[in-house]
Order: structure tokens, then C-alpha cells, then sequence
């Protein structure tokens, strides 16, 4: 699926309708090239999550936690740019992060990729002439939530 993305009110958009259908052990992986706007849509599915207020970006925590109330899951917001390789993602403990909580990751090959697993949300942003277009890979769990094929 490619959807358009000719601003941020679109971008917006996408990320709500991924947050309305993110559930615990998903993972939305965000790819594309520097400034592709990978961050500017995990904000906006965080800001769909419920979260008000700043949504800092993890390049160089790695990993930033939101938690119930502030949003409605347990959410883990990882930018895995600085990784070297992909045991670094073990060595930080990120399967641990991932119990019972949702994952928007960036730079998801860095960290050994996720688009293997059934309840991964592949997104690759490019840039167009009209703005950046996402396309979209949804794995089997979303495909049968039935708004991502």
C-alpha cells in the first residue's frame, strides 16, 4: 500500500489510524533516509496514543517509555540509528522493553529488522515531488485487521 503524504496534516492522519489499531506486541517499523520524517510520524502515533505534551527523540537515549495514563498502552518509541549492530538492540535490553507494550521503531535494520515478525507495520518513507509518500507492508496481524491491505 503507498499512501501520499504531501503534508503534515496527511502524515497526521496516518499516524491515527495506526494508533487506532495499535495493540500490545506490535511494532511499527519507521525506515527512510535522514529527514525522511520517520521521528514527525512516531510523534504523531504517539500523539494518537493520547500523549499531550513534547515527544523528545531517542537518537541518543535509544529508547524512550510512555506509560498508561499518558498513553492508552505501554508504548516504546526506539531510534536505532546509532546502533552498530544489531546485538547492540540485545545488549540494551530491548526484548524486555517489549513485554506487553507496542514499538515504533526507527532505523529498524540497524537492529536486526522486525518485518519478519506477524505484528510488524513496515513503513518506508520517501520523498516525492509532492511531499513523501509511506509504503505501507503490513504483516499477517494487521492484514486481518482488515484496514491495512
Amino acid at each position: 500500500m503507498i499512501v501520499d503524504l504531501p503534508d503534515l496534516d496527511a502524515s497526521r492522519e496516518l499516524a491515527q489510524r495506526i494508533a487506532a489499531d495499535l495493540r500490545s506486541g506490535d511494532v511499527v517499523a519507521l525506515s527512510g533516509g535522514l529527514g525522511a520524517g520517520k521521528t514527525t510520524l512516531a510523534r504523531e502515533i504517539i500523539a494518537g496514543m493520547g500523549h499531550e505534551g513534547e515527544v523528545p527523540s531517542p537518537s541518543f537515549a535509544i529508547i524512550e517509555v510512555y506509560d498508561p495514563p499518558a498513553v492508552r498502552l505501554p508504548l516504546v518509541h526506539a531510534d536505532f540509528y546509532r546502533l552498530e549492530h544489531p546485538s547492540e538492540a540485545d545488549e540494551i535490553g530491548l526484548d524486555d522493553y517489549r513485554q506487553g507494550a507496542a514499538l515504533l521503531a526507527e532505523w529498524p535494520e540497524n537492529a536486526g529488522g522486525f518485518a519478519h515478525e506477524a505484528a510488524c507495520l513496515s513503513i518506508r518513507l520517501e520523498s516525492t515531488e509532492n511531499g513523501r509518500q509511506a509504503i505501507v507492508s503490513a504483516g499477517r496481524d494487521w492484514l486481518e485487521r482488515g484496514s491495512w491491505t
